[in-house]
């Protein structure tokens, strides 16, 4: 049978942070083994004669701590394994539930392999940092490790351990993860040693000095402060939910507290084309505003569904991530893409599989179904022809589109001629209204031609509106440099600056 493995913990400081327990168990351990011996109460099991074996050669041999704890797993279960007669002790420092992954990995172990593990709590650093640093946890507190720190783990309103803070490098990644959360002037404190004479020291910077102190080592740790400040919080989308709140609660502002999914439905879309011209105008820092506001929207509908308790915010965002990963099984599964046009493939693929889970797709009979019923349309069209193209409704080849198009002008030329032509009123407001349906019919030819071409007809003709406010914006500096109105031209001279516009671009 399997042997017995003990795990004590050593406590964070000296001998005097030892329970009487503990100091039990390492004084008559047979076999005595400890993670390191850099550890303060080393000396006194020396001063003590307790003999003791140590893996700090393990560090040594081994390229990451990972590999370091998994193999110190691996040899004290081989030990408990081929000697069963004889029980083990292994000494961890602080308390062995607190930040210990090899501890971690006997629970997961042990059992697996008929292993009796049996744990023996001791000091942990946390007490010593709630003692020195003075906070009370109850106030909330969150213990990160510093090698795992992400900023999406970082709550301002918990007061904030950092531990596993072994050196400088350690300490500059922490310091840029907290500063993706916290001004760069934020006070922070750094505990070295705590709670042992003669070596604890405890020092308050501010975040941006945190990596240009000296001195970190296995006993250090970094505290954070708790903080309800707006200027902390600023950058917490948990502040943001609750601004979009108090906007919309009976206290809040009576312009936001009056609007309805109806009324904002335009800014919606407003906001989106804002969001474009930043993009096309290639301006980060536009753009940085720009896509508050479009979030803003996003939050605001958010919150009035909240408000009737049909969905919130949150929800919205557990949607989307549930989407990524399902559609994303070449990064999240066990499928592969070789290029973006596989990865779209597959992304179409899972969407259509979604659907039908959903009982979307015996809902959505036509082969058109799918395209947002207002969306622009010039954009709507295109995607429209690009269904239909699935399917094999499409044309040939460019030329046969570009004589589809000749075909339609010819009608809109003949269209408009017989409106031209014709007195009766009611008559012609119907020829009138050939005229324009024979516009759309062109219109809806020439985005066929795109297709074809490999280009985005909303892309082409916001290319073509930027071109022509170029060109008309230098008649209107001619205009000025000749101290000239519009009504003291001509259209035969605004041609001719026309021209001298386009020779000019590059």
């Amino acid at each position: 049978m399997p042997g017995t493995i003990t795990v004590v913990g050593l406590g964070s400081g000296d001998e005097s942070q030892l329970t009487l327990a503990v100091w039990n168990v390492l004084r008559e351990a047979k076999y005595l083994y400890v993670r390191t011996a850099d550890h303060p109460v080393i000396a006194y099991l020396q001063q003590n004669d307790v003999t003791y074996r140590s893996f700090d050669s393990v560090y040594e041999m081994q390229d990451d701590f990972p590999s370091v704890y998994e193999e110190i797993v691996r040899q004290l279960m081989e030990t408990a394994t081929t000697s069963p007669q004889d029980s083990i002790v292994y000494a961890v420092p602080g308390h062995p539930m607190v930040a210990e992954s090899t501890v971690r990995l006997l629970r997961e172990q042990s059992a697996e392999q008929g292993i009796e593990l049996r744990i023996i709590g001791g000091e942990s650093f946390l007490d010593q940092a709630f003692l020195r640093f003075g906070f009370d946890p109850i106030e909330g507190f969150q213990l990160l490790d510093a090698a795992g720190l992400q900023a999406d783990g970082l709550n301002p309103r918990l007061h904030t351990v950092i531990g596993q803070v072994y050196d400088t490098f350690t300490a500059s990644d922490v310091k840029l993860g907290l500063m993706e959360v916290y001004p760069e002037d934020y006070e922070v404190v750094v505990g070295h040693a705590l709670g042992i004479e003669g070596m604890e020291r405890i020092q308050r910077v501010p975040l941006y000095e945190l990596d240009r102190l000296e001195g970190y080592g296995n006993l250090s740790l970094i505290w954070v402060p708790r903080s309800d400040s707006d200027e902390v919080r600023k950058r917490t989308f948990g502040r943001l939910h609750e601004i979009v709140s108090i906007l919309r609660s009976p206290g809040g502002c009576p312009w936001d507290q009056e609007q309805t999914h109806e009324s904002i439905r335009k800014n919606l879309i407003e906001e989106t084309y804002e969001v474009l011209e930043t993009i096309d105008d290639d301006d980060p820092t536009a753009m940085q505003e720009e896509l508050g506001d479009l979030l803003l929207q996003i939050m605001l509908h958010s919150q009035m569904e909240e408000e009737v308790g049909t969905f919130a915010v949150y929800d919205v965002i557990q949607s989307l991530n549930e989407k990524l990963i399902f559609r994303h099984p070449h990064v999240f599964g066990n499928q592969h893409a070789e290029d973006a046009e596989s990865a779209l493939g597959t992304w179409e693929q899972m969407k259509a599989e979604e659907q039908q889970k959903k009982g979307i797709a015996d809902a959505r009979p036509s082969v058109l179904d799918g395209v947002p019923r207002d969306l622009p349309a010039l954009m709507k069209a295109y995607k429209l022809q690009k269904k239909a193209a699935k399917v094999g409704f499409d044309w040939d080849n460019a030329n046969d589109v570009l004589d589809k198009v000749a075909e339609e002008l010819q009608e809109l030329r003949e269209a408009i001629r017989d409106a031209g032509s014709n007195q009766d009123d009611a008559e012609k407001m119907e020829q009138l209204d050939h005229a324009r349906e024979e516009l759309g019919d062109l219109l809806f030819a020439v985005v066929n031609v795109s297709r074809f071409i490999a280009a985005d007809p909303e892309e082409s003709l916001t290319h073509t509106n930027r071109k022509f406010v170029r060109r008309f914006q230098y008649i209107e500096e001619q205009l000025r440099i000749k101290g000239k109105s519009f009504d003291q031209t001509d259209l035969l001279e605004m041609e001719q600056w026309w021209q001298e516009a386009k020779r000019l671009e590059p």
